[in-house]
């Protein structure tokens, strides 16, 4: 956060101990998995098999991709019809349901058929006034072969589906796996045993106290003969403390080639049931690579599950019992929902309420409270709405213009009079897809750190400062706006920095010191320093945020927008992307425990966070690509005993956004962490996104970790992130009380980040090991609280950069970067340079800023040894630029 002039504010391996781990572990868990959602009555059957076509619009969009489960890629016709597309299931089976994800050329009339040879078909869907989009169809039949038959287009192109997916089971086993475990006293052997005692056969003895193990050497496998070729749709392993870190599980018809139905770079100890793709073999092995150990590889049991055992009934799931689903979900007591019917008065009642009881409460900015207030398409009367802590105003229209509020949706200053009544704590809210017209012309969102807006569409003018700024109370500092329209001027008055993505805007007026721009259509010319504007035409990859709305059927769905590149503008009204039903994600309230949670990941569901507090004592692990991770009204993370909080594997396409981590009382080494140490896994094509996800080192608890975000897989991108070591909290906080070294950490390549905000750490707060990096927007504060110089030496000097590209990297670009001091616990304090990155031609940066608040402590260069020392002579709080460096 920022202080602001002219009053400053204070804002304030024992083997045997993991063995016997391992073994507790086993005991409670007897786990297996399938390879869809939790619901056992049906089964994704398309996924991976053989597709064909009528035609292909071009090489890059292939059959195979409509059924390649990757919503970034699809299949695309000729410009005629009639044109189909069809599937090859393997076998004859029972068909309940398929779900069609149209690109924007999308068939308003076909067929849904099927066939038993591929040559005669029968139609079991016709439609002559489909609607595009996301359709789920219902469906009753049987067959082989299932295709989609377009025979009239809605557009002048051709037909394109990013996804076709046929659900149902054979008649016997409708969507079932077995949980009796084929592999069980079955012909075992492996690349190698430890000893005599440890035979490839005793991890298929049905006895967890007899396990294989293997020499100590990469790479290593263990495999099981099932006797005859079974559909293979699960596996369960429990691995001794030796485990792997990264393995494959592999199917044969021959014992000689095989096929990978899952992997994983991310392993971990204990009982682990990957979710595989259901594939037809005789036998299966483990494939280890990597060891987590100096030891081999060791496991206590591998066991096989197949389509051929008794089939799961609906109450059983694997990993336990099914837990609940429902498109129609509870979100939980802090959660409002109004529809057009819901009168002003009511509406109005509802979110003076929820703001009042902030007024002045000194317990508020790190309270329990948690509101979010949802509105269903439709206009609704004059709304005046006061957004406080912890509260998020969105619609729940497919776009911004689905709903339009009438009057205000307001932050302002002045909700404490005390010396910080100001906006430069106006932390921790945020709007998003929905219309104003704000009344008298203009909307007020005087935020700081962590109150993102996107998605909106602002029919006037937009004002970012408080309305008070002329009595002492005016500052503001930092805020996010991304895929918005404002019809409008933009006015940032006090904002101190801000950064603004993919929009459009009339016109923006105001600046302070680094006001960053990048694909915004109406944006002002680039001029840094003076005005302080830094402005990109694009941004270079983007993929927006998800996001929950309701579809015309009144069910609740969550779209995920699909990736942009070199992008400009707002991605509605026609956002390109998919629609997840909202039964496919589980719906978390506090109180659910880390272990259900982690069964809902290994059930294959997604997860959806309501508002709350969740207390974790063991780490969320996702291991599915595309997995979605969301919440609401900011639900806050905080792990116990030193575990972390979210670990997402190095797999591609997963999205985790608008949570809030708070560290805990035992010291975490990390957060979160997004891939695995030393990978370097290409995952351009789809990458991980991270997004509206919030740090805390010391806030309502004295919190403490060594790193808040490690990001290891190449790629990333991280869309909006606030890491704060707090300088002040609910509870103390101080240098030896909240303590936390750095608050990102990027190990990846071609990691990109956009809109960077990190704060108060006490080393290094940004380190860059990857190539290729770039970051467009920064915004640090050093430390308040380093009580001397000899307590903050560097390894190059006095006190540690704000952000570090380490010596190694040869190619890392930022624009727009501002680092701040106020060393108020001991004004003589200084730190050498705000960016400290290697002299290299590849290594650039454009638009970066000093200031020492107040002249309250000293940086004495920007960049490296450039950039002048501040403070200086000339005066109180004044800035020192560098254009580029080199």
């Amino acid at each position: 956060m920022e202080w602001s002039e002219p009053r400053p504010g204070h804002r304030r391996r024992l083997r045997l101990v993991v063995i016997v781990s391992a073994v507790a572990a086993m005991l409670a868990a007897y786990i297996l998995v399938v390879t869809t959602r939790a619901d056992a009555a049906e089964t994704l059957l398309s996924q991976g098999k053989p597709t064909t076509a009528s035609s292909t619009e071009n090489a890059g969009t292939p059959a195979s991709a409509a059924t390649d489960g990757n919503t970034g890629t699809r299949w695309s016709s000729a410009f005629t019809v009639p044109q189909w597309i069809q599937v090859d299931l393997g076998s004859t089976q029972s068909i309940t349901r398929v779900a069609l994800n149209w690109e924007a050329a999308y068939a308003n009339a076909f067929q849904i058929q099927t066939s038993a040879d591929g040559t005669s078909w029968t139609n079991i869907y016709s439609t002559t006034t489909g609607p595009g989009g996301q359709q789920s169809l219902a469906v009753t039949g049987s067959g082989r072969y299932v295709r989609v038959n377009a025979t009239a287009k809605a557009t002048a192109y051709g037909v394109s589906l990013w996804e076709f997916q046929v659900f149902g089971g054979t008649p016997d086993t409708p969507g079932g796996c077995g949980t009796t475990n084929a592999a069980q006293g079955k012909p075992a052997t492996a690349s190698s045993t430890e000893n005599a005692g440890t035979p490839a056969s005793a991890a298929f003895d049905g006895n967890t106290g007899t396990r294989w193990s293997s020499a100590a050497a990469d790479p290593q496998w263990l495999q099981v003969d099932l006797g005859a070729a079974v559909s293979v749709c699960g596996v369960s392993l429990n691995w001794e403390a030796a485990y792997a870190s990264a393995y494959q599980i592999q199917v044969s018809t021959n014992g000689t080639s095989w096929t990978n139905i899952t992997g994983t770079t991310a392993g971990a100890l204990g009982v682990q049931t990957p979710a595989v793709t259901t594939t037809t073999g005789r036998y299966v092995r483990v494939n280890g690579t990597a060891r987590a150990t100096q030891w081999g590889y060791s496991l206590w049991e591998f066991q096989v599950f197949t389509g051929s055992g008794p089939s799961v009934s609906p109450s059983t799931s694997p990993s336990g019992p099914a837990l609940p689903t429902s498109d129609t979900p509870d979100l939980g007591p802090n959660v409002r929902i109004f529809d057009s019917s819901s009168s002003a008065a009511t509406i109005q009642a509802a979110v003076d309420q929820a703001f009042n009881a902030q007024l002045r409460s000194p317990t508020a900015q790190f309270g329990t409270q948690r509101y979010v207030f949802l509105f269903k398409p439709g206009t609704y009367g004059r709304v005046w709405a006061n957004v406080g802590f912890y509260t998020t105003i969105a619609g729940l229209g497919l776009n911004p213009d689905d709903v339009t509020i009438n009057g205000a949706v307001n932050v302002d200053s002045g909700w404490n009079y005390g010396d910080e009544a100001n906006a430069t704590q106006n932390f921790w809210r945020s709007m998003e897809n929905l219309s104003i017209v704000p009344e008298g012309g203009t909307d007020r969102w005087a935020v700081s750190q962590a109150a993102p807006m996107r998605r909106v569409h602002i029919k006037g003018n937009l004002t970012l400062a408080p309305s008070n700024q002329d009595n002492g109370q005016g500052y503001s500092s930092g805020g996010y706006l991304a895929d918005s329209v404002v019809d409008g001027r933009v006015s940032s008055g006090s904002q101190q920095q801000w950064y603004t993505r993919d929009s459009r805007i009339a016109g923006w007026d105001g600046g302070v010191w680094n006001m960053v721009y990048s694909g915004v259509q109406g944006a002002p010319p680039n001029a840094f320093p003076n005005p302080p504007h830094t402005t990109l035409a694009t941004t270079p990859v983007t993929r927006e945020k998800p996001y929950l709305y309701v579809d015309s059927a009144g069910l609740y769905r969550v779209f995920v927008p699909s990736i942009r590149r070199n992008s400009a503008g707002a991605t509605w009204p026609n956002t390109a992307g998919s629609s997840i039903p909202m039964r496919e994600f589980y719906v978390a309230k506090p109180g659910d425990s880390a272990a259900r949670i982690n069964t809902a990941l290994a059930q294959g569901l997604n997860l959806f966070f309501t508002p709350g507090t969740y207390s974790l004592d063991q780490t969320l692990r996702v291991t599915r690509p595309n997995t979605v991770v969301t919440g609401i009204g900011f639900p806050t993370l905080i792990p116990n005993n030193g575990v972390e909080a979210l670990n997402i594997a190095d797999v591609d396409g997963v999205k985790v956004s608008g949570l809030t981590f708070d560290a805990g009382t035992t010291n975490s080494p990390t957060l979160m962490s997004v891939g695995q140490a030393g990978a370097h896994t290409d995952h351009a094509a789809n990458p991980i996104s991270i997004q509206d996800v919030f740090f805390r080192i010391g806030s309502s608890v004295q919190g403490k970790a060594t790193t808040t975000l490690a990001v290891h897989s190449d790629d990333t991108i991280i869309d909006h992130i606030w890491a704060w070591r707090a300088d002040h909290g609910g509870a103390p906080t101080g240098w030896t009380v909240n303590t936390g070294d750095t608050g990102l950490v990027v190990n990846g390549d071609d990691v990109l980040a956009t809109g960077l905000f990190v704060e108060h750490y006490q080393k290094y707060e940004v380190i860059w090991n990857g190539n290729r990096g770039k970051t467009i927007f920064f915004q640090n504060e050093k430390p308040y609280d380093v009580p001397n110089q000899a307590a903050w030496i560097g390894p190059r000097g006095n006190g540690y950069a704000a952000y570090k590209v380490a010596d190694a990297v040869t190619d890392h670009e930022l624009w727009g970067g501002g680092v701040y001091c106020y060393f108020s616990a001991n004004p003589a304090v200084r730190v050498d340079r705000g960016f400290e990155v290697p002299n290299r031609t590849g290594v650039r940066l454009h638009s970066v800023i000093t200031v020492s608040l107040g002249d309250v402590g000293t940086i004495a260069n920007v960049v490296n040894d450039t950039g002048g020392p501040v403070p200086n002579p000339a005066g109180n709080t004044t800035p020192r630029q560098v254009v580029n460096y080199p």
